[in-house]
């Protein structure tokens, strides 16, 4: 168990937490949720410790470890793999080297056998033996194939460091652990593997992330952080936002309730306080009034942007047509003869873990990057809009927020342009801010403002979701599933591609699969399992040809 017991953060004038007291317990997950800026992360290095409160203090029981997902993916460049996710049991790495450096000794003394018992028993004791099984699994659980587990951390990707620092978090069975945004940078295999680890963790589990999906799946119970204050809500997400709303609703009504009794009271009041007769009865009335208190209604700190998609012309049969495309990158064939058709009515999410196939299909399709085989055509009456997932050429420049939006414009005026950036929450002198400076999820909004004020009727998004926070991303879910035109598009978030696909597409080992499918179907169907297993035995030969 851990709790927090009145603990406030103060930044300078400014308090982040406000006499927070909160227990978590063995057995939940609890998924910590708030508005951007509302202390998510800062909590969490609260709780592990990494940050000292201005006042109050976190308790945890005796003996229990705590493990928190790390964020510098450097850290450990100098260590193999395997040792990276055992080092997320400390004191068991700790006694694996001091054996190593006992049993290295040539003059091995009656002492150092004596120390090594010692070692080999408590070795033991924490699962010593089972360790590099133990992280093998891990591993192999978040997609990082056998032959990376004994390469140094240097050598690896930045997706596949992210995997093996949660593997780290996760390894040796912590009895709290604290996770944030785990989902970062995992595709949907790696998330859905996830997800079922968390069912089964018996421990407690406090996770911050901005996946609705992954929080409805795996939390018991929402921790929502809000003007300071931290309210617990049983349930998942939905659990909390029906309850929540339903809660304000609820407060409403009493309000509505409370006034309806006081225009009442007063009228009365009013109306016989000078009357003689009815002194007695105007002045109880009074002492009732004094008493009914409307309850305090804040508004969330939360902040909602409006998506909204609007083509400005229909969109005519002939959509796009690919033909036996083929790319290979870095000796690597990428696209393998792959061919398809897209039609008026399509919404396709392109899944599955190649996310450079994804890329590299977009960036063809768009015009980015030229196909080594096949062609692409498409028609007359479509109009794209592409959203990359690398976006910072888009904002190397010295343009305001305004003026970079305004040369996507049809129409130049500058408050029509400003009401685009008005829906994407910048405001005021947001407009003359430098788009070099913007943040992550900054440049995102500008990005999806552009796609609005394009007016295309196709929309092209490689993982768009990345640097957005729950509300921005409810607000895409929602712009998408409302949209008119087609849509293909690529993201980690599960239910944005479940409520906006009614087509799937996954590229394994260069070749294509096709199937006109919501993505749970897709999930739990025999053929897509057994075209996986042969696309990737295919793979397997081919490498080792």
């Amino acid at each position: 168990m851990i709790s927090a017991n009145n603990i406030t953060l103060r930044i300078g004038k400014k308090a982040l937490f406000e006499d927070v007291n909160i227990k978590f317990t063995e057995g939940n997950c609890y998924g910590l949720i708030g508005a951007n800026g509302a202390g998510k992360s800062t909590f969490l290095k609260i709780l592990s410790g990494e940050l000292d409160s201005t006042n109050g203090e976190i308790v945890i029981t005796p003996g229990q470890r705590l493990s928190f997902l790390k964020q510098n993916h450097f850290e450990y460049d100098e260590y193999p793999v395997l040792d990276t996710v055992i080092m997320g049991n400390a004191r068991l790495y700790q006694i694996m080297k001091e054996k190593e450096a006992i049993y290295a000794k040539e003059d091995f003394s009656e002492e150092d056998g004596i120390k090594a018992g010692k070692l080999e028993e408590e070795f033991a004791t924490l699962n010593g033996w089972e360790a590099e099984s133990d992280a093998a699994m891990l591993l192999n659980g978040l997609g990082i194939d056998t032959e990376l587990h004994y390469k140094y951390m240097k050598e690896l990707k930045g997706a596949e460091k992210v995997k093996v620092l949660l593997a780290q978090a996760l390894f040796g069975n912590p009895d709290i652990l604290l996770l944030d945004e785990p989902t970062n940078h995992l595709d949907l295999d790696a998330i859905a593997w996830l997800e079922e680890f968390l069912i089964n963790f018996d421990n407690t589990v406090i996770v911050v992330s901005h996946d609705r999906y992954f929080l409805n799946k795996v939390c018991t119970q929402i921790a929502d952080i809000d003007y300071g204050k931290i309210q617990l809500y049983a349930g998942n997400y939905d659990f909390w936002y029906e309850s929540s709303q339903l809660l304000i609703k609820q407060m409403k009504e009493a309000n509505k309730k409370k006034e309806e009794k006081i225009k009442e009271l007063q009228e009365f009041i009013q109306r016989f306080s000078a009357n003689a007769s009815k002194s007695k009865q105007a002045t109880s009335r009074k002492r009732a009034l004094e008493k009914i208190e409307l309850d305090e209604i804040k508004p969330s700190s939360r902040k909602y942007p409006y998506i909204d998609f609007r083509p400005n012309r229909e969109i005519g049969n002939e959509v796009l047509t690919v033909e036996n495309l083929s790319k290979t990158i870095d000796g690597v064939k990428i696209l393998d003869d792959i061919s398809f058709t897209i039609g008026r009515e399509d919404k396709v999410a392109f899944v599955g873990g190649n996310e450079l196939a994804k890329t590299t299909l977009f960036k063809i399709i768009t015009g980015e990057m030229e196909p080594d085989e096949g062609s692409y055509k498409w028609g007359v009456t479509t109009s794209q809009s592409y959203f990359p997932k690398d976006n910072s050429k888009e904002f190397d420049n010295d343009f305001t927020i305004v003026d970079w939006l305004t040369q996507y414009s049809e129409i130049k005026d500058v408050s029509y342009v400003r009401g685009f950036l008005g829906r994407m929450l910048f405001a005021g002198d947001d407009g003359v801010k430098k788009v070099k400076v913007l943040s992550g999820g900054e440049k995102v909004r500008c990005m999806l403002s552009k796609m609005m004020i394009s007016g295309s009727n196709v929309l092209i998004l490689d993982e768009p979701t990345d640097h957005l926070d729950m509300e921005s991303i409810t607000a895409l879910n929602t712009g998408l599933t409302k949209f008119s035109g087609v849509i293909l598009f690529s993201s980690r978030d599960h239910q944005i591609v479940q409520t906006t696909a009614n087509r799937i597409m996954e590229i394994v080992g260069g070749k294509l699969i096709d199937k006109i499918t919501t993505y749970d179907e897709y999930l739990e169907s025999d053929e897509m399992a057994r075209k996986r297993s042969v696309y990737s035995a295919t793979e397997d030969e081919e490498n080792d040809d």
